[in-house]
């Protein structure tokens, strides 16, 4: 067992294959800050209680697993939080409808309660038992079978372990693998740990966590122009104005061109709607129609089989990335474009067309469509990022499919599945795993779907508003009651911006999910183990969405004291509250000990903004905030320009503001004291 960095730990069996997430990695492990992390000791078990054996199907791994242990993650899971005694196959599935593991972005990776992460690196359709399984204990003359003494290993993995069951992980084709340990010594620790080594999470642009809109698909220049202009005079925010498959010439497959005769004008177009604050995104997918610009030089990187008659691109290979991003760069991001929406990198299983490649398919690098399957969502998202960082200009980003080492990539994953309580559970689930998920508005039932799906977006990583199918804004279907709120929650995202971003901020540099199950914060507390519809965002707010047909919900608040954010009423940790919530507010608490940062809301986030602050002190002993400070558009803050602005309470009471750093602005204008008692 071989130590990587500090907490983390290789175990290498057999002979892995030559293309893991690990060996294809762009992204260097952030060494210096997993040792910052406390010292989690040594790693939870030894090199020989690991069992390992080769198969004629593949190989097989058998880890320990205690009966007291619960396991979380595989990556964005929809439907179930809690895996153990469960068996996941990690596929990627645009359409999981059962609880098997399919997923948009299976991650083969899982945090347990006993404090420890384990990383399975594989890009193989793996299955996962999860404590499903116990092994038929030896008898005391030894097995008469195959003649092993008793309690000698049996075809390589453990003798039998009596009523303990373990973790069973099947690895198909491959012939060995690399286990990856990460320590604790808590779960949050183990996850830290995991994220910083996949590089550090992301840290968006500002206007990246703003709202965002997507326009109706078949909509012209015209069209997007007058949108545009009624969102302004509206006086809802919005930072991020989408376009979908229409603004291309071909699309399913792409051309990644014009359609000259809808926008006759594409650059003038994004140079107006740039001045008016937008930030253009466009739709897209990496399959490559035969008129598309860029289709003869990808077709010696492409894959054997097309999908709606275009090139899979090996993004593996330097040429196909430099052909595929060189022409983003030149065509879109030069010309100010700031972001794409990475459609349909993901496979299913129950659309009739060619939605993706076989699985049989190869390709120029060497890899497999098994694996291409797995990593083509980020290989995909690597390659545009580099476009990005050529500029140094950061996006924020959607994508249909991720997988492992995702957590550096700035791009929020989103489906065209639309249960609520999934969307919900998807946020719970996706920090165990280092993977951000937008639980997006789309079309809605009624006025209270609609109010109930704007509520759960505003408190997640990506506030979208996805209006494709309409070719107006769907607040605007409802009375001015309706709109009113609306417009007051698209508000309240933009007042938590400084809170939220610096919560991005400590990703960045310390692996801390922004947004994760209570599990992670309580994994003491059993009442927690369960839950898979709240969630902390950040260090101080517990947010407990509540869906269409909800006045009322049960909340369980963790130990200690909580106040409520919208009233300011104390509620004690530790039990199970009823919680009644009319249309315009939702269950959201403040931990007690809170300084709150929230902002007078601004529509749109330029390089000029600046952000009046006023703190809430929640209850007497409040402990010091953090607010990370740059210019919160570029890389620069990478080599060192940015300011961290310390808030606290000086013995009598007083508001302290410190301000350190190399960032020679202030984005932050501290106004006042607000005290909820």
């Amino acid at each position: 067992m071989e130590t990587i960095a500090p907490g983390v730990w290789r175990l290498r069996l057999g002979e892995p294959e030559e293309y893991t997430p690990v060996s294809m990695k762009q992204v260097e492990i952030d060494e210096d800050r997993i040792a910052r992390l406390p010292d989690p000791g040594m790693a939870p078990f030894a090199r020989g209680e690991v069992g390992f054996k080769v198969t004629p199907r593949g190989c097989v791994v058998e880890l320990p697993l205690h009966p007291a242990e619960r396991i979380y993650g595989f990556g964005l899971q929809l439907k179930s939080v809690d895996h153990t005694g469960r068996r996941r196959q990690l596929r990627v599935n645009s359409d999981p409808i059962t609880d098997t593991g399919d997923s948009h972005a299976p991650v083969p990776f899982y945090i347990s309660t006993a404090g420890y992460g384990i990383f399975v690196d594989t890009a193989r359709y793996a299955i996962f038992n999860c404590g499903t399984h116990s092994r038929v204990p030896p008898s005391s003359a030894g097995d008469a079978l195959t003649g092993e003494p008793a309690g000698a290993p049996v075809g390589g993995l453990p003798a039998g372990r009596g009523s303990f069951k373990s973790m069973i992980v099947e690895i198909p084709v491959a012939r060995g693998v690399d286990i990856y340990i990460f320590g604790g010594p808590g779960m949050r620790e183990a996850v830290q740990r995991y994220v910083l080594f996949s590089g550090g999470g992301c840290l968006p642009p500002y206007w990246g966590l703003g709202v965002w809109y997507r326009a109706y698909g078949k909509a012209n220049s015209d069209d997007i122009a007058r949108l545009a202009r009624e969102i302004r005079e509206s006086g809802i925010p919005c930072d991020v104005f989408g376009l979908e498959p229409g603004w291309q010439s071909h699309a399913y497959s792409c051309s990644f061109v014009w359609d000259k005769e809808r926008f006759p004008a594409p650059d003038q177009l994004v140079q107006d709607l740039t001045r008016m604050g937008f930030k253009i995104n466009l739709w897209e997918h990496v399959f490559t129609h035969p008129s598309s610009p860029i289709y003869d030089q990808l077709k010696q990187y492409a894959g054997e089989y097309e999908v709606w008659g275009g090139l899979v691109p090996d993004l593996s290979l330097d040429g196909a990335r430099e052909v595929f991003g060189g022409y983003h760069k030149k065509e879109f991001v030069d010309k100010g474009v700031k972001g794409f929406k990475l459609d349909e990198c993901d496979s299913s299983d129950f659309n009739r067309d060619s939605w993706s490649f076989p699985t049989c398919s190869e390709f120029p690098s060497g890899l497999d469509g098994e694996q291409m399957h797995s990593l083509l969502g980020i290989l995909y998202q690597e390659t545009i990022m580099s476009v990005f960082r050529k500029n140094n200009i950061r996006t924020y980003s959607q994508v249909r499919s991720s997988h492992a080492l995702a957590a550096c990539l700035p791009f929020v994953l989103y489906s065209d599945l639309y249960d609520h309580r999934d969307f919900i559970r998807g946020v719970v689930n996706m920090g165990f795993s280092g993977l951000l998920w937008a639980p997006e508005v789309r079309q809605c039932d009624s006025a209270e779907d609609l109010i109930r799906r704007i509520q759960t977006v505003v408190f997640s990583p990506q506030a979208l508003v996805n209006a494709w199918l309409i070719p107006h804004p769907p607040w605007m279907q409802y009375d001015t009651e309706v709109q009113e709120i609306c417009r007051r929650f698209f508000e309240l995202r933009m007042s938590l911006l400084p809170y939220l971003y610096s919560s991005f901020a400590r990703y960045h540099f310390e692996g801390v999910p922004p947004f994760r199950a209570l599990v992670m914060d309580y994994p003491g507390d059993g009442n927690v183990y369960g839950i898979d519809d709240e969630y902390m965002m950040g260090d101080s707010i517990l947010v407990a969405p509540m869906v269409a047909g909800q006045d009322v919900r049960q909340v369980y608040l963790p130990q200690g004291n909580w106040y409520s954010f919208w009233t300011g009423e104390k509620f004690q940790g530790g039990k199970t509250h009823r919680i009644c919530s009319s249309l315009d507010t939702m269950p959201v608490f403040v931990r007690e000990g809170a300084l709150l940062p929230i902002a007078r809301p601004v529509r749109y986030i330029t390089p000029d903004t600046r952000f009046e602050v006023t703190v809430r002190a929640h209850g007497q002993d409040c402990r010091d905030t953090l607010l990370f400070e740059d210019d919160g558009f570029t890389f620069r803050f990478e080599n060192g320009e940015y300011n961290i602005v310390r808030l606290g309470l000086s013995s009598d009471g007083r508001l302290q503001v410190e301000r350190s750093g190399y960032y020679r602005d202030a984005r932050y204008i501290i106004t006042g004291l607000d005290r909820v008692m």
